[in-house]
């Protein structure tokens, strides 16, 4: 099973297109189990917002149903969803009526090592930097080369994941996850107001944390902050959720909280 261009079978995609020319798109990494697309509704919530600020026109409920339907023949693995704004000739101006292309390529669920869940992971201070582009801000867009370059900074099996900071210094995100901060019983994450991507599963996990009356703080974070947590995770809508046992000279134990939330990711996973 190789992928889908427009609802049809098809490996090929036009050399005009405006995402291989500038980016021009998003796209979403789904989970599925079961046949089943996990955390569907907010993969398709964050698609939604981000047609709406690059004004790019889809029909939401074809979408779903051709997830949906990838899905089901896919049984288990992951399916990514690229939406671009379609073909154009040079040029950086669109017409406004031109039709999106949808793709969706399968791909295996990770084999990720048991230890990555179970014992924590350590994570590599990336020198890469996020640039500030609220405009952008949130959005899984097509143009990921701050991910591609700061990914290229380790090699080594020690490391399973990249911290990210933004040009001012500030805590945001790994390269492909979420970070949460743990203080006490409090959960603090990263403004994405100006850089990062706001993940599906940071989104179902401050909603849960709400629901279990765990206070939830979304701001500004410093290397101070991080060095100060008592428990540090990150989280992704395709693993659910680490724990982080080091990052330098930083030290961690997986604690009560990252657990909680671990089942609570796991749950959500699998309906």
């Amino acid at each position: 099973m190789q992928g889908w261009v427009d609802g049809q079978p098809a490996s090929v995609l036009d050399v005009q297109n405006r995402g291989l020319a500038y980016g021009d798109g998003l796209f979403e990494t789904i989970a599925v189990r079961g046949g089943r697309p996990s955390l569907l509704d907010g993969h398709l919530a964050r698609l939604a917002l981000g047609c709406a600020r690059l004004l790019i026109e889809v029909d939401p409920a074809l979408v779903r149903e051709e997830v949906e339907r990838f899905a089901s023949q896919l049984g288990e693995g992951v399916v990514k969803l690229i939406l671009t704004r379609g073909d154009s000739q040079r040029g950086y101006a669109f017409a406004p009526a031109s039709p999106a292309r949808r793709i969706l390529q399968a791909g295996p669920l990770p084999a990720y090592p048991a230890a990555h869940a179970e014992q924590g992971i350590r994570l590599f201070a990336c020198q890469t930097r996020l640039a500030e582009q609220p405009l952008l801000a949130g959005l899984k867009h097509l143009n990921r080369l701050e991910q591609v370059l700061a990914r290229a900074e380790w090699q080594d099996a020690e490391h399973a994941e990249g911290l990210m900071r933004d040009t001012q210094g500030r805590v945001i995100e790994g390269v492909y996850s979420n970070l949460f901060l743990v203080h006490g019983a409090e959960l603090y994450t990263a403004d994405l107001s100006r850089c990062g991507v706001a993940g599906v599963m940071r989104a179902a996990l401050i909603e849960q944390a709400k629901r279990l009356d765990m206070a939830v703080r979304i701001t500004d974070l410093a290397s101070d902050d991080l060095a100060r947590a008592d428990e540090v995770f990150v989280c992704n809508s395709v693993y659910g959720i680490w724990p982080v046992r080091a990052c330098g000279a930083l030290n961690w134990s997986p604690g009560p909280v990252t657990r909680k939330l671990q089942t609570v990711a796991r749950t959500l996973l699998d309906t």
